[in-house]
C-alpha cells in the first residue's frame, strides 16, 4: 500500500518527533543545496533545534554577505511599507482641507451668478464687482477679436466667390460670342446655297405667238397682220417682216 498523508500537527512522542527533526532537517538541506546548483541561486538556511542547537547552509560558505542583502532589502521594503503608511495619513489630513476648498469654490460661484449676496459686506460686493467687471473687459476683448477674424475670414470668400463669378461670365460671353458668330455663319452660308438654286423672276416674252385668229386670207400672229396673197411679206402698220414660206403653209395647215 501508498504511503498516505502525513498530517500536519506536532508530534506528541517526544522520540518520533526528534527522528522526525533529523530526517527532515538532511532532507531540507539537501533540497537547498540542489536549488543553489541548479538554478544558481543564493540560498541560506538557518535551523535551530528546540535544544537550541544551530544548523546552517549557505551558498559557497556566504552567510555573513547573504544575510547583509537580505537586511539592505528588508529595511528598503521597511522603508517603502512605511512611506505608503505615512502617504495615507497625509491623505486623510489633505482630505478636509480639500473640502473646504471645494466648498469655498462653490460658495463664489453662487456669489458670481448673483445668489446667497446676503453674508457678504459692501467691501466685498465691491471686490466682486471690480472683478466681474475686469472679467467682462477680458471677455469683450476675446468676443471683438473672433469678430473681426470672422469678418475677415468672410471677406476673403467673398473677394474668392466674387472671382470665380467673374471668371465665370467671362467665359458665359466668350461662349455666347462663340455661337452668335456660329449662327451668323451658317446664315450667310444658307443664303447663298438659296441664291444658287433659286429661279428667274423675270421671263423674256416669246418673239413670235402662234396666230390666234384667222380673217380670210389673213392671219394674225403676234400682232401681225399676214396675207396670203402676199406671199412672204407683211405689213403692221408702219413695220414690215418677212416670213418665210414654208412658215406660212404650216399656219395654213
Amino acid at each position: 500500500m501508498g504511503r498516505g498523508r502525513v498530517q500536519l500537527k506536532r508530534i506528541e512522542n517526544k522520540i518520533n518527533r526528534q527522528v522526525t527533526f533529523s530526517k527532515r532537517r538532511t532532507g531540507l538541506l539537501k533540497k537547498a543545496h540542489e536549488i543553489s546548483v541548479l538554478c544558481e541561486a543564493e540560498v541560506a538556511l538557518i535551523v535551530f533545534s528546540t535544544k537550541g542547537k544551530l544548523f546552517e547552509y549557505s551558498t559557497d560558505s556566504s552567510m555573513e554577505r547573504i544575510l547583509e542583502k537580505y537586511e539592505r532589502y528588508s529595511y528598503a521594503e521597511r522603508q517603502l511599507v512605511g512611506a505608503e503608511t505615512e502617504s495615507q495619513g497625509n491623505w486623510s489630513l489633505e482630505y478636509p482641507k480639500l473640502m473646504a476648498k471645494i466648498e469655498v469654490l462653490q460658495r463664489n460661484i453662487r456669489h458670481y451668478v448673483g445668489e446667497d449676496l446676503d453674508p457678504l459686506g459692501l467691501k466685498e460686493l465691491q471686490n466682486m464687482e471690480q472683478q466681474i467687471d475686469t472679467a467682462l473687459k477680458r471677455i469683450r476683448t476675446r468676443k471683438n477679436q473672433l469678430m473681426h477674424e470672422s469678418i475677415s475670414e468672410m471677406q476673403k470668400k467673398e473677394r474668392a466667390l466674387q472671382a470665380q463669378n467673374n471668371l465665370i461670365a467671362k467665359k458665359l460671353k466668350e461662349t455666347d460670342k462663340t455661337l452668335t458668330n456660329r449662327a451668323q455663319w451658317e446664315q450667310q452660308n444658307l443664303a447663298q446655297n438659296s441664291s444658287a438654286f433659286a429661279l428667274p423672276q423675270h421671263i423674256p416674252p416669246p418673239l413670235l405667238t402662234l396666230p390666234s385668229l384667222t380673217i380670210g386670207g389673213t392671219f394674225q400672229a403676234g400682232g401681225l397682220m399676214i396675207s396670203k396673197e402676199d406671199g412672204a411679206q407683211a405689213h403692221p402698220g408702219s413695220n414690215s417682216v418677212l416670213i418665210p414660206p414654208w412658215m406660212l403653209r404650216h399656219v395654213n395647215q
